[in-house]
């Protein structure tokens, strides 16, 4: 009887260790799956909108870091130092901490930044003489991801 109650408490312990860990397997889905067909490196995406401002997509890049886990914050790298800024259209979507480092799938919505002293011709300032208006932006977060769909490949 005593080996019994031994028997059951160690495998009792087991699996609830083996649950506090699980491992991320390749081929793990957030939100909708996203079609792999025609794929984009990230570091190819600035390149390639050219002078587009919004580009539907899929692209591959390595997750940086997740910034909130709730609603699917996150930063991609975008090569050369800079980032892309990601997040979930859907905001009940939760990713873990530990897609920090992993190889990823995402399909959604990239658009560049809007910067105000781009487009102040529009506006009316084009006086000779005038001051340009000086923008501070960070060159290196130009580019925003709304991701429909996340898989993760290795």
């Amino acid at each position: 009887m005593k080996y019994r109650l031994l028997l059951f408490c160690a495998c009792f312990i087991l699996t609830a260790t083996a649950q506090q860990h699980t491992p991320m397997p390749h081929g793990m889905v957030y939100g909708a799956r996203p079609d792999t067909t025609q794929v984009i490196p990230a570091w190819r995406v600035e390149a390639f909108m050219d002078k587009k401002v919004r580009i539907s997509t899929t692209i591959r890049g390595c997750i940086i870091k997740v910034t909130k886990p709730k609603g699917g914050w996150f930063e991609l790298d975008a090569g050369k130092g800079k980032i892309i800024a990601a997040h979930f259209k859907n905001y009940g979507i939760n990713i873990p901490a530990g897609l920090t480092g992993k190889i990823v799938y995402v399909e959604g919505v990239a658009q560049k930044q809007f910067i105000a002293d781009d487009l102040q011709h529009f506006a009316g300032d084009t006086v000779r003489g005038k001051k340009q208006h000086t923008v501070k932006t960070d060159p290196k977060r130009r580019l925003t991801f709304e991701v429909k769909g996340l898989m993760v490949d290795r």
